[in-house]
């Protein structure tokens, strides 16, 4: 695709985005203000004059309200009869003021001004019934690994296992499994497991542990060690003396197949070579990309894997950044990592967080590297992410992605299921936000995760070329952070201007001109510095990016 289009694709995402946002938010507070009886002088989608040339304009006049579509899709607006503070009626106007929005009791001003925010709390709602009326790919309640000492590693559960109900409570998604254990610390959880057909109950109980939260923070969170993604069937050999090295197999190598049966997880491995009562042909994969080889290697029948020699792969390091600890560490592409601070690794994502959530401090690691057992002490070092702009502790190595979980069409056609759904999850979010606030505001979340117009520009051309789904995803997301944001009491925001008519309800008088404008001011300084905020992290991170385009 040539950078023209690009560059015309990038900005056709932006207006698309902002557009269906501000439409939805300023057709709120038209709405609502007709309903009340306030006259509505003009409705623009956008800033500036009509687009269009001489005669032939977007805008045009329907009973009282003129309606326009501007060049300046960077906002819009709704002009009602009477909302500027101080103005008076006119010989025109004076006939029709009773309509103006001065003349509105307090419960009609609060209607109008926290329409346009509920607005964009709707939208989500809408999006999300839509989705579930369609249907969407989602995790179902299987478990894809278990971490090695853990509560649910103590108690026998396996990957595989299918979680039927907790606590008696019918689960189907891995979100209703997740969603079962947060709140349980302390206490055991009541399994009912399916195994091979056959059912049972397991009593799990839930610890704390270090790991991150939605704002990449480390806290003490509930964990069992399941997760929903499952290991690949890629082996580990750390041993060069095991009947597995003697083989010819070697760390990294994925089994396609056992026995001419093929295989894609761990596990299916696993019980195909338990069976096993002869030896075997392995089918294999060794290499990345164009350059990987297929070939065919004969074991012997040990009945168990770890007799063999091998071990899952779950941390074999596939590239070493330059600017990394791992690389000061002496730590290479090719290397097994086997423990970590002397736990065992279970998986991708408990290795990960443990390293992302260790504050700095020393992190012992034992990797094997051709059939030699080694150790090497490094700390994480703190690196900004590219997309989300938050900083991360990471030592600076990539692996191999773990598979996806087993996915299921999740389909809900009954409105008195999607819609509270869809509610209580706009809710969640919403708290989410208002948390992200408080931790922005605290210095406990950076600043720098503020993102402005250039932020939002690239994260809607990223959605829409990833689908419309990811599209309306994210249009979801920012919505509610629209809505959030507006709720906010600064004068010239929607939570701000109802802050104002909620104290002169109470004090049962118009707030004097002057404190008005005293507000309006303060408000205005606090929304520039904001967006200053914002502008700035958008071109500290793409400054580069955006030099290159100016200079052609």
């Amino acid at each position: 695709m040539s950078e023209v289009a690009t560059g015309l694709e990038f900005i056709w995402a932006f207006v698309l985005m902002l557009g269906v946002l501000v439409t939805v938010h300023e057709f709120g507070h038209f709405i609502v203000a007709k309903w009340c009886g306030v006259k509505v002088l003009k409705f623009s989608i956008g800033f500036g004059s009509a687009i269009g040339f001489g005669r032939y304009r977007l805008a045009w006049t329907r009973g009282e309200t003129e309606y326009v579509i501007a060049w300046l899709p960077l906002g819009g607006f709704v002009k009602m009869l009477g909302e500027i503070p101080g103005e008076e009626a006119t010989p025109e106007t004076q006939a029709e003021w009773d309509r103006s929005m001065g003349a509105q009791p307090v419960w009609k001003k609060l209607a109008i001004v926290l329409a346009g925010p509920a607005m964009n709390l709707i939208l989500p709602v809408i999006v999300l019934v839509g989705f579930m009326w369609v249907g969407s790919q989602q995790p179902i309640a299987q478990i894809g690994t278990v971490d090695p000492a853990s509560p649910a590693a103590e108690v026998g559960l396996l990957a595989g296992d299918k979680i039927l109900a907790i606590d008696d409570e019918p689960v189907t998604w891995w979100s209703d499994v997740v969603s079962r254990i947060e709140p349980a610390r302390g206490r055991s959880l009541a399994f009912a497991i399916e195994r091979d057909g056959a059912s049972f109950d397991v009593s799990v109980p839930v610890a704390e542990r270090k790991r991150l939260d939605v704002f990449q923070a480390g806290t003490e969170q509930a964990w069992i060690g399941i997760q929903a993604m499952r290991q690949p069937a890629i082996v580990g050999v750390p041993s060069e003396d095991s009947p597995a090295a003697a083989a010819g197999l070697r760390s990294g190598d994925r089994v396609l197949a056992i026995a001419g049966v093929e295989v894609e997880e761990w596990r299916v491995f696993v019980r195909a070579y338990e069976a096993a009562s002869a030896p075997v042909v392995l089918r294999l994969s060794r290499g990345e990309g164009p350059e990987a080889e297929t070939r065919e290697e004969t074991v012997p029948a040990l009945g168990d894997v770890s007799d063999l020699g091998l071990i899952p792969a779950v941390v074999l390091i596939a590239a070493v950044t330059d600017d990394g600890a791992a690389k000061a560490a002496g730590l290479q592409a090719g290397d097994l990592i086997l423990s970590l601070d002397g736990e065992r690794v279970g998986s991708w994502g408990t290795f990960r967080e443990t390293v992302m959530v260790s504050g700095g401090r020393p992190l012992d690691l034992e990797y094997a590297r051709d059939g030699e057992i080694r150790h090497s002490r490094m700390s994480a070092l703190p690196k900004t992410d590219e997309d989300s702009g938050v900083e991360q502790l990471l030592i600076g190595i990539q692996g191999r992605s773990p598979l996806m979980p087993v996915m299921a069409l999740e389909r809900h056609t009954d409105p008195r299921v999607s819609v509270p759904r869809a509610v209580a999850k706009v809710a969640d979010f919403t708290g989410i936000l208002f948390e992200g606030f408080r931790r922005i505001l605290t210095g406990e979340v950076s600043r720098k995760q503020i993102g402005g117009p250039i932020e939002i520009a690239r994260q809607s051309h990223r959605a829409l070329q990833a689908g419309w789904d990811a599209f309306l995803y994210l249009l979801m997301l920012i919505s509610v952070n629209l809505a959030v944001l507006n709720l906010l009491p600064i004068p010239v925001l929607d939570g701000g201007q109802a802050l104002i008519y909620l104290i002169e309800g109470v004090k049962r008088g118009a707030i004097s001109l002057r404190a008005r404008e005293f507000a309006q001011v303060a408000g205005l300084a606090a929304i520039l510095m904001l967006m200053g905020v914002a502008f700035w992290n958008d071109l500290s991170k793409y400054w580069s990016s955006v030099f290159e385009w100016l200079v052609g």
